[in-house]
C-alpha cells in the first residue's frame, strides 16, 4: 500500500491516505500504455486527405508525340507521374486511422499512467476544491500555493461545479476532468495530476 500526504488548497497537509497498490502501485506496462495514447491521438485525425492519380488529373488523353524519331524520351501522356501537373504516386487517400483496444488493455493503460505518476512524484492528492467564487485568480493562487503554477496541470475532481469550471477555463496549462471522464493520454500529457480525495476513492471503485 502507498501512503499519500493530502493538502489543503492552502498547500498545507491535512492528513495521509492510503492509496491500492494495484492501482497506483503496479508495474507500468509501457507497451499497453504507448496502444492506449496511440488509439487516442489516431481518434483525432480525420483522415480526409487526399490526392489524384494520372487516371483522376485532368488532360493528357493524347500521346504527346510520337514513339520514335522525335529525340525525346517516348511519353504516353503528359500527366504521367514525372510531368509537372501529373498524377502522385502512392499518395494519400481518405482513410480511418482508428484501432481498437479491449477493455482490460485500457484499464491496464490507465493504471500505468497512475502508477508512473506516483513514482515520477507528479500526484497531488487535495482534500477538496471547494471555491467561493468563479474568479480565474483563485484558482491561479491555488496552483501557486501548490507550487504548480508553471506545470501542465490536470485537476481531476468528484463533481464539476460552475465555479471551477469557469476559474479554470482561461487558464491554458491546465485541464479540468471529472473523474468518470479520466484516460490515458490527458494522463500521460499533463505535468503534474491534482486529484481530490473523493475522486481518489471513486477512481478506485471503478479500477479495483
Amino acid at each position: 500500500m502507498e501512503k499519500m500526504s493530502v493538502l489543503n488548497i492552502n498547500g498545507n497537509k491535512v492528513k495521509d491516505i492510503t492509496l491500492k497498490t494495484d492501482i497506483w502501485g503496479i508495474e507500468p506496462n509501457d507497451t499497453v500504455l504507448y496502444d492506449a495514447i496511440r488509439l487516442t491521438r489516431n481518434a483525432l485525425r480525420q483522415g480526409t486527405h487526399s490526392t489524384k492519380t494520372r487516371s483522376e488529373v485532368s488532360g493528357g488523353g493524347r500521346k504527346p508525340w510520337r514513339q520514335k524519331g522525335t529525340g525525346h524520351a517516348r511519353q504516353g501522356s503528359i500527366r504521367a507521374p514525372q510531368w509537372r501537373h501529373g498524377g502522385i504516386v502512392f499518395g494519400p487517400k481518405p482513410r480511418d486511422y482508428s484501432i481498437k483496444m479491449n477493455k482490460k488493455e485500457s484499464l491496464l493503460a490507465i493504471k500505468s499512467a497512475l502508477s508512473y505518476k506516483v513514482l515520477n512524484n507528479e500526484l497531488i492528492v487535495v482534500d477538496n476544491l471547494n471555491i467561493e467564487n468563479s474568479k480565474t485568480k483563485e484558482m491561479k493562487n491555488i496552483l501557486n500555493n501548490l507550487d504548480i503554477i508553471k506545470e501542465k496541470v490536470l485537476i481531476v475532481v468528484d463533481e464539476l461545479t460552475d465555479n471551477l469550471i469557469l476559474a479554470t477555463r482561461n487558464l491554458e496549462n491546465v485541464m479540468l476532468l471529472d473523474v468518470n471522464e479520466i484516460n490515458t493520454y490527458d494522463i500521460v500529457s499533463a505535468d503534474k495530476m491534482m486529484i481530490t480525495a473523493k475522486a481518489v476513492e471513486k477512481l478506485e471503485e471503478v479500477l479495483v
